[in-house]
């Protein structure tokens, strides 16, 4: 059995190794339970839309620090969570991980557990909802959930600089991250010429423009000259974040795959991508994950001779793990280095780790193995 939310990310809900899997819809199991404005929390079922849920929390002047991804793809909570999907706001205020205080799920048996709670200052019992976060629907069904929230900031503003090399920017970015100004997020990308960094903070309006000003001289300073700066506010400067959240600048047709990373392995990437079939990527999280475009291979162009190559083993000679979200990436035998059979599929490429402590909770939630395998 494997589960399907809002299907924004089809990679992962929608392909299996096993024929006979079913899918379990949970897209009807939606709404909000309890909401607590002057708690900081809400309860909500797994469901729910993380973009409704956003929406509900604004009207309080609170939200989600983490910046869930795929929201205006139809991203929901519980999906969020199964593949601990965090944004480009974790570089200020942390991942999923740390906003995620409470879940209901049912194990392989069809028992409810409840794990963690609906207060923030909590510590009884094993950590369910911090063992749930990236286990892709293996260990259990979830069903509500419990999240600590923020107040958002009174307003925002973007620095974007223009570099005309990795090496540049690199050095800009290594100045701003060890900057004492307090950064929300920082992401960074190729152009057509070049390469461009985007540098969030927020706070209040009166202060604002002097930050900004400070942060501009930064990332000019950081490679001892002038860069090409721009300064987004208001409605352009949230719609330039909104399509970076929504993964809107992905190449048409092309898959979405999540790769943790370090800034310092940013080179050796980009020497391997230089060869490769690549389409569209982005840097976020101050560069310690990279999303990447790659072609879609179940569905080739007409004409099409040679398929894409494999990012599979790309990643395993980098020493590196992703998971697709949206498209297929088959990985087999015929590339030499997967460990699947010829023609079946895995949304989990390059390095594995094998956990036995994992396989052991997997046994004990899921003894008759009724979801998919680790």
């Amino acid at each position: 059995m494997r589960v399907r939310g809002g299907g924004s990310k089809p990679a992962l809900s929608l392909r299996s190794c096993q024929d006979n899997a079913e899918t379990l819809d949970l897209s009807g199991l939606k709404g909000v339970i309890d909401y607590q404005p002057d708690e900081y929390t809400f309860t909500a079922r797994a469901g729910t839309r993380v973009a409704d849920m956003a929406a509900l929390l604004a009207e309080e002047g609170q939200y989600l620090p983490f910046d869930p991804p795929l929201a205006e793809r139809g991203a929901t909570l519980g999906g969020t969570v199964a593949a601990g999907l965090s944004g480009a706001g974790r570089y200020r205020y942390g991942g999923i991980r740390d906003f995620l205080i409470g879940i209901r799920f049912v194990d392989g048996r069809g028992q409810e557990i409840r794990g963690g709670g609906t207060v923030v200052k909590n510590a009884a019992g094993f950590d369910f909802p911090k063992l749930f976060v990236g286990s892709l629907g293996r260990l259990g069904i979830l069903t509500e959930l419990t999240f600590k929230v923020f107040p958002q900031p009174a307003a925002f503003a973007t620095v974007a600089a223009e570099f005309d090399g990795l090496s540049d920017l690199l050095g800009a970015l290594n100045a701003v991250t060890r900057s004492a100004i307090d950064l929300h997020a920082v992401d960074f990308a190729p152009a057509k010429e070049g390469w461009t960094l985007w540098v969030r903070i927020g706070g209040l309006p009166t202060v604002l423009q002097e930050r900004a000003q400070a942060l501009q001289s930064v990332v000019s300073t950081g490679v001892g000259r002038t860069s090409r700066l721009s300064l987004y506010r208001e409605q352009e400067e949230g719609n330039l974040w909104k399509t970076a959240r929504s993964m809107r600048w992905l190449t048409e047709g092309a898959g979405l795959v999540r790769i943790p990373l370090t800034p310092q392995r940013i080179p050796a990437v980009e020497e391997a991508l230089s060869g490769a079939n690549a389409t569209t990527r982005r840097y976020s999280v101050g560069g310690n994950l990279l999303w990447l475009g790659w072609p879609d291979v179940s569905a080739p162009e007409e004409g099409e001779r040679e398929a894409p190559q494999d990012l599979h083993c790309l990643l395993l000679d980098l020493d590196l793990q992703g998971i697709q979200l949206i498209g297929r990436a088959r990985r087999g035998i015929a590339q030499g280095k997967g460990d699947y059979g010829e023609g079946e599929e895995s949304p989990l490429l390059g390095r594995q780790l094998q956990n036995a402590f994992l396989r052991r909770i997997a046994a004990a939630l899921d003894p008759e193995g009724r979801f998919e395998p680790w």
